[in-house]
């Protein structure tokens, strides 16, 4: 049998359907970029989000919530401790996403961790420490763990309907969407997550304070934060900046960063400081890298040692000074200089009704308030079904006391099993559940003491039912319960606060200066960007000046060692550093390579360095199509010691040349077609913007430009007068009698 034809598909041509793809069968189907990333990419980054990074207003995201709700099951809320991989195990029933991140989530919420504030693990054996990077934990195999005791406050009531469940991922067993939080844990223990396109950063507060702030809040909705909740409070102590309005900031968007500072005391007899407690976003071993790395650049001279003694009894960093040093002093450079002072980043990102939103503490309090008045609310119920049908019971039960001879007799009488039930019902006029229940009793208990034993609550069953209506029909009610369980929490697991203030009175921001010694010295700078700076003695010494082959001194400036340098470049940024950041060096050495020390950026050439003390004077930065600008030096002050300046000059032309002018200045202006002008800076009017292009001073021919600028004297401006202009722009004059411009002397 002759085989069939089978038509052949079209070959795709990938450049006239640069945006189609192969469906499903072969089919080629042209879809946008756009819609494809919407489909495919946009329900990963939502599931990150929504299932693994963000906290649930219970406080936990589901990582947590499934091993904290696996230990529950286990029995280890009251129970001994057992085996960590025992609870790994178990809890991959509900996260298979391996063993390793189950444990390492479980770690963090271990009280040997120090991560939290009130620890959900009670845990022995060794869990690393937060405050280390290089501390490992155990193995699962040898460490133990149960629930610590606040967990009882996450758990209460869970089996009475107070949050719903769903069915783990294989459906074998359900497991809590959240848990009934009898107090705000997502305040209370710090929580940090990292989705897609957002981050949450969630710093942790007193849970007294958090408490009181939620019953106050409760009471009066426009009730003032700051009376109960004085500020955040971390597992590992340290100091915060009391700062109100940053603090304010905080409560009222979910974002602020809040400046924190390491716990440190002097021991005198030793001649060192103590470090006890440092801020959260660091660890020992960051710190002690730093202040190694400030003692080898000569920053930090007065230290001799330092170490980590930390050992049982807790976090210790020992720095050891030498004789004659000041503690106070060292410390103020130290929180300048590394990581002992830091700021934590908040960022109030949760999840609420399965959507991120960033939020304030007043905003998370009444969310959680609502969601917790619904579980209250829920559990009512709940126990109010119970009485309920509790007292059906007893109702059918009661009547059965008014002849109990007759439900003998008719149970005595029935001939077959299944018709005593309906009989009970019609003989009492009672229903099925209440002839079931008389049905079920005991012949010894078919007496009037037993039955009047179990019929005497059913005045107190009404009452207490009537009082559960009452709570579940009013919000105020349901917060009045929340509040009194607020106020027992506070009794069980209070506990004084950790991290204690420091105010902006205490900041002494150290004058760096003040221990820089001050000594003349000249700076030397090259075409190439070599730089040096040569003491007077030096330099009477030197014969000739060592270069490399092709370049030259384009810069000579006598200053100080206590003198600040700006570094223009072609890349239009400006970099700043200090005469004190370079070594002394001779006239027989090359130097400093300027772009290699300072970090330049790939491409950038130095176009001029300018050194000041106190930023006055002005940058006339003349570019090559024949415009220049006027910048006021003191717009390159900053407060911070920032290393690199942005956008400091234009990058839209040719920069030819960056001229530092104390005051109004003649400057003269060489082009390629051989002319020249020279004009007065006061023509030139002050711009604000750094990276402006200027105004047009030299009027040039086509394909012509400007090649070169330098700043003349009185005196050479008077014997040049042919070239000097009063008014801007100009076309210049023919430069016949003028030497070359690579013979300028640049010396400043």
């Amino acid at each position: 049998m002759a085989k069939k034809p089978t038509k052949k598909e079209p070959k795709l041509d990938k450049n006239k359907f640069p945006d189609a793809y192969i469906a499903g069968g072969g089919t080629v189907v042209e879809e946008a970029i756009t819609d494809t990333l919407e489909k495919n990419y946009m329900p990963y980054a939502m599931s990150v989000i929504v299932s693994r990074a963000f906290p649930e207003i219970d406080g936990f995201k589901p990582s947590h919530r499934k091993i904290l709700y696996t230990m529950y099951k286990m029995g280890l809320l009251t129970g001994a401790r057992t085996k960590s991989a025992n609870i790994v195990g178990q809890t991959m029933k509900l996260n298979p996403h391996g063993d390793q991140a189950i444990y390492e989530t479980m770690v963090r919420l271990a009280r040997g961790n120090e991560t939290l504030l009130h620890p959900y693990v009670d845990s022995k054996g060794n869990f690393g420490k937060a405050y280390s990077r290089d501390m490992s934990y155990a193995a699962s195999r040898y460490t133990e763990a149960k629930l610590a005791p606040i967990c009882a406050e996450l758990f209460n009531d869970i089996d009475k309907d107070t949050v719903d469940f769903v069915p783990n991922y294989d459906n074998e067993m359900l497991e809590p969407t959240l848990l009934p939080a009898a107090f705000p844990s997502i305040l209370v223990n710090a929580n940090v997550g990292i989705g897609v396109s957002m981050a949450s950063s969630v710093c942790s507060f007193n849970l007294q304070e958090i408490c009181e702030t939620t019953i106050n809040l409760m009471k009066d909705p426009n009730c003032d934060l700051l009376d109960t909740l004085k500020g955040p409070d971390f597992a590992g102590g340290g100091l915060m900046l009391y700062d109100e309005d940053t603090l304010n900031d905080v409560y009222r968007t979910g974002r602020g960063s809040i400046k924190l500072r390491a716990k440190w005391e002097y021991d005198k007899p030793n001649n060192a400081i103590i470090i006890s407690e440092i801020p959260a976003t660091t660890t020992v071993e960051v710190i002690i890298e730093k202040i190694i790395a400030g003692v080898k650049a000569g920053k930090l001279r007065e230290i001799s040692n330092v170490r980590d003694d930390t050992d049982l009894s807790g976090l210790t960093i020992t720095i050891d000074l030498k004789k004659g040093s000041d503690p106070d002093k060292v410390m103020q450079r130290l929180f300048r200089m590394t990581p002992l002072q830091d700021a934590y980043a908040c960022n109030f990102n949760i999840l609420v009704h399965g959507y991120p939103k960033v939020m304030g503490v007043r905003e998370i309090l009444d969310e959680w308030i609502k969601f917790r008045v619904d579980c209250v609310r829920r559990r009512t119920n709940f126990d109010l079904a119970k009485k309920r049908e509790k007292l059906h019971l007893l109702e059918g039960l009661e009547k059965i006391l008014l002849d109990i001879d007759k439900a003998v007799k008719i149970v005595r009488e029935t001939e077959e099993e299944s018709d005593v039930v309906p009989n009970l019902m019609i003989g009492f006029g009672i229903d099925e559940i209440q002839a079931e229940y008389v049905a079920e009793i005991k012949l010894r208990h078919l007496n009037r003491e037993y039955i009047l034993k179990r019929t005497k609550d059913i005045e107190d069953l009404k009452a207490e039912i009537a009082a559960l209506m009452e709570i579940a029909e009013s919000d105020k009610k349901i917060k009045a319960v929340i509040a009194k369980e607020l106020k027992d929490i506070i009794k069980k697991y209070a506990q004084p606060r950790r991290t204690q203030f420091f105010y902006a009175s205490d900041i002494v921001e150290p004058d760096e200066d003040d221990e820089t010694p001050d000594f003349p010295c000249t700076l030397f700078v090259t075409e190439s960007g070599y730089f040096k700076k040569i003491l007077p003695n030096s330099l009477r010494m030197a014969s000739e000046q060592k270069l490399k082959e092709g370049d030259r001194v384009s810069q000579e400036i006598e200053t100080t060692n206590r003198a600040e340098l700006l570094f223009f470049t072609t890349g239009g940024n400006c970099y700043k550093s200090r005469v004190s950041a370079f070594a002394e060096t001779k006239a027989s050495v090359m130097g400093d390579y300027i772009p290699a020390k300072l970090g330049f950026d790939d491409g950038e050439e130095l176009v001029a360095v300018v050194n000041t003390f106190d930023y006055s004077g002005y940058m006339i930065f003349v570019y090559a199509g024949g415009k220049a600008a006027k910048v006021p030096l003191n717009a390159y002050e900053t407060k911070t010691n920032r290393k690199k300046i942005l956008n400091a000059l234009s990058v839209k032309d040719g920069i030819v040349a960056a001229l530092f002018v104390a005051e109004n200045e003649q400057i003269m202006l060489r082009s390629s077609n051989n002319r020249a002008m020279i004009f007065d800076t006061a023509l030139l009017l002050p711009k604000a913007t750094k990276n402006t292009i200027g105004v047009a001073v030299f009027s040039l021919k086509a394909k012509a430009q400007v090649i070169s600028a330098k700043v003349v004297s009185a005196e050479e401006a008077d014997a040049l007068k042919k070239y000097c202009f009063k008014t801007i722009p100009t076309t210049g004059a023919l430069a016949k009698d003028l030497p070359d411009p690579d013979q300028i002397d640049m010396k400043l």
